[in-house]
């Protein structure tokens, strides 16, 4: 069997390293005697010229450093100062530097050159993410012919959006070095279809292949699932100190999302507002908890959001709490893994409504979480990939509040039998589609596709 060569922004470190990723591609390393590269989480003035092995893992992990100059260019300018927000619909977030540009190229040069002494000519290399689209053009640049696949895990930016680059031809030229190219949902799939025609000499051949930039290339939808044997026997076994008390005997409501303005966390603090001021019935019978950990708090527009949102979540506790109830507990930290799935068992509303989102996954978790004789309900964006399976949610638009607080409320009141049909729905389709299935799909297209 080939060897599977997945390479990532950061690489799972630790001696036994967890998360969906690890969990979706660890038999398929293992098996393989594959190997994982990627960053090392360390900023040095002196990165080395060779990746270091990190031993302790059941497949091969390959790290490298960054300097504090490539940090600051590739990682926080060009991949999150441009992409991320490009990709989320916020190209007026957007900082374009030239020094950014150079930065991102130059620190996947340096990726390629690292990988060489490392690459066999059976190997399958699978490139994670917006970090490094133009890996596999290096790579090509050095000789490589193996099959090169490439995972995008947030949304591609249509046209208007992509527009916004300073590089757009670069950008589709970067992705024609891909075999496959593979993306969370339809949406995005159309995305790069019509950007490429717009903005490159993209010829669309059939559904998934194209010719771009003189290269035939597929992609194709596959939408990313969870571990979810392991999640649901997580929640079941939740102890009871992982609950959330509450005097007054209020459904809970949560929403567990990073402190980013894709999440639309002001959006639906003010949605669950005007619920608390049309509904006065529901005062004392519903309680918010909103646990948002930090993320990338150097750029200057995670500031502004965690601002924002600390001022509205006073506001709304000044405005409606009473002496046993307090409307919204929010928390800005991480909370362990099986503590958010005791969480997600005791509320009645899981509240995922991001304004953009590649899949999200916090969607799946919690339907995974849920008591099947007394499950809660699923509030979910029109704007999270995981909405175009997860019909069986209430599907609802985050920009208007209205249409958030009806959901909410339409949650609190539905009947039990509703409620575990439309869980029943949900939960087959997380249980069939998990994490593994992800993998084996992608890997498959990729082996027909080289």
């Amino acid at each position: 069997m080939s060897r599977l060569i997945v390479v990532s922004n950061r690489l799972p470190l630790g001696e036994n390293p967890s998360g969906g990723l690890v969990v979706a591609l660890e038999d398929a390393l293992r098996s393989s005697g594959g190997v994982w590269i990627g960053f090392s989480g360390e900023v040095t003035e002196n990165p080395g010229d060779s990746l270091q092995d990190h031993p302790g893992a059941p497949f091969q992990r390959l790290s490298f450093d960054l300097n504090s100059e490539d940090h600051e260019r590739y990682y926080l300018g060009y991949s999150n100062s441009i992409l991320w927000p490009l990709c989320h619909g916020r190209p007026d977030l957007m900082r374009i530097r030239p020094e950014f540009v150079d930065g991102y190229r130059q620190v996947n040069r340096r990726i390629a050159d690292l990988m060489i002494p490392h690459l066999r000519d059976d190997d399958r290399i699978w490139v994670q993410d917006y970090h490094l689209f133009p890996l596999a053009a290096e790579l090509r640049a050095r000789g490589v012919t193996a099959p090169i696949g490439h995972f995008l895990h947030i949304p591609f930016p249509g046209p208007a959006d992509c527009g916004a680059l300073p590089n757009p031809e670069e950008l589709f030229d970067w992705l024609s070095h891909y075999d496959l190219l593979g993306f969370q949902a339809e949406r995005d799939l159309g995305a790069f279809a019509e950007s490429g025609r717009q903005l490159s000499d993209m010829d669309h051949l059939s559904d998934t292949k194209f010719r771009l930039s003189g290269r035939l290339l597929r992609a194709g939808v596959f939408p990313i699932g969870i571990d979810a044997a392991d999640f649901i026997a997580e929640a079941k076994d939740a102890p009871d100190e992982d609950r959330m008390r509450i005097l007054t005997g209020a459904k809970m409501m949560i929403g567990v999302d990073r402190l980013d303005y894709s999440k639309g966390i002001p959006h639906r603090f003010r949605a669950y507002q005007l619920l608390l001021e049309k509904i006065p019935d529901l005062h004392e019978k519903i309680s918010f908890l909103q646990i948002a950990p930090p993320t990338r708090g150097e750029v200057e527009a995670y500031q502004d959001i965690r601002e924002e949102t600390e001022h509205l979540a006073g506001r709304i506790n000044g405005q409606f709490a009473s002496l046993n109830w307090t409307p919204i507990r929010f928390i800005h930290r991480s909370m362990p893994r099986h503590v958010l799935a005791g969480l997600y068992r005791q509320a009645r509303i899981g509240l995922v409504t991001p304004l953009a989102d590649g899949m999200n996954l916090v969607a799946k978790e919690y339907v995974a979480a849920q008591d099947p004789d007394d499950p809660g309900v699923l509030v979910l964006s029109r704007f999270a990939g995981a909405a175009e399976t997860m019909e069986d949610a209430l599907i609802i638009n985050p920009h208007d509040p209205s249409d958030t607080a009806g959901a909410m409320a339409q949650a609190m009141r539905m009947t039990l039998e509703e409620r575990r049909e439309r869980h029943s729905r949900l939960l087959k389709g997380v249980v069939e589609q998990d994490i593994a299935w992800w993998s084996r799909a992608y890997l498959t297209t990729l082996d027909q596709a080289s």
